[in-house]
């Protein structure tokens, strides 16, 4: 095949959606905290412990959907635990982001080895995948039916979770004291709203929601939990919520480019006469680019204000 026809092919638009699923995850956890005024630099780690917490879970309860709901809600601690740090003991949300993130690094091959003993690879723990839907009559559709049907349901879960945070963040009181917060702390709490109560919330929603990207990498997108299995998602989350401007469906957009991208390395790893090594950087080539890009167009529009 050429590549014209590998690009549109329904094999490859089926990987895009599957690949962006834990960036759009964390794409959403980093678009609720950052409109809150805290960056959740911590969405790596975070992904990081629930891959792990997830296998463990579903195996000990013989459950997908348990191991699931434990690995979420570990997320959504771990998130709290963020909140803890930055809002009662004053340390600054990029340490501490950091911090969580080297712990989870190291943390996540500790614990692996305390509970099962296995070195990287969670080969001897029998843990169970989250289930694929076919969705009745589009699975019947040429072409469509290959590219729409038959994911994950976290897959379809993540896009459904892309509106309705759009409508909780725009349409929801709480949702309008998020943004109220983060757009201007003093003035929200003159008016009577709780400032650490209302950033506690959004990042403890921004922890479920990297929670289920996390349980994604281990019970959907692969069947087990490997080291480092995140592989930097968590940042290029950031990285599409920026350039989305921690809108949900702008962070969709930026979200699918990078998946994309990430698609393309996965796609061309074989029959293209380039090194695998550049291939492999394709995705992080493209976050670099696509931030620059982002970074000069505010720069010259902060020119253009300034000469106004």
């Amino acid at each position: 095949m050429t590549v014209f026809e590998i690009l549109f092919s329904a094999d490859f638009l089926r990987v895009i959606l599957r690949v962006t699923t834990p960036i759009l995850f964390a794409t959403l956890a980093g678009a609720v905290s950052s409109k809150s005024g805290i960056f959740n630099i911590a969405l790596e780690g975070i992904m990081l412990l629930a891959a792990l917490i997830g296998v463990i879970f579903s195996a000990m309860f013989s459950s997908a959907w348990l191991g699931l709901l434990v690995a979420v809600l570990f997320g959504g601690l771990v998130g709290l635990f963020l909140g803890f740090l930055v809002l009662n003991f004053k340390t600054n949300d990029i340490l501490a982001g950091i911090a969580i993130n080297l712990m989870a690094a190291g943390g996540t091959i500790f614990l692996l080895f305390l509970v099962s003993g296995d070195r990287g690879v969670s080969s001897s723990i029998d843990s169970i995948v989250l289930p694929n839907i076919n969705i009745p009559i589009i699975q019947d559709i040429p072409f469509l039916g290959r590219v729409l049907s038959g994911h994950n349901v976290l897959t379809y879960f993540v896009f459904i979770s892309v509106f309705i945070m759009h409508m909780f963040m725009y349409k929801t009181p709480l949702g309008l004291k998020i943004r109220a917060v983060g757009e201007n702390p003093d003035a929200a709490e003159s008016v009577g709203i709780n400032v650490h109560k209302i950033q506690y919330i959004a990042l403890g929603l921004s922890g479920v929601l990297s929670g289920f990207g996390g349980a994604f990498l281990s019970m959907g997108y692969l069947s087990y939990f490997t080291t480092n299995m995140t592989a930097g998602r968590g940042f290029i989350g950031l990285a599409a919520n920026a350039m989305g401007r921690s809108t949900p469906i702008g962070g969709m957009l930026v979200a699918l480019l990078f998946g994309t991208a990430d698609a393309m390395a996965n796609v061309f790893q074989t029959g293209i006469d380039i090194p695998y090594e550049l291939i492999q950087m394709l995705p992080y080539i493209t976050v670099i680019v696509g931030l620059s890009a982002f970074s000069y167009r505010n720069m010259k529009k902060k020119q253009r204000t300034i000469e106004k």
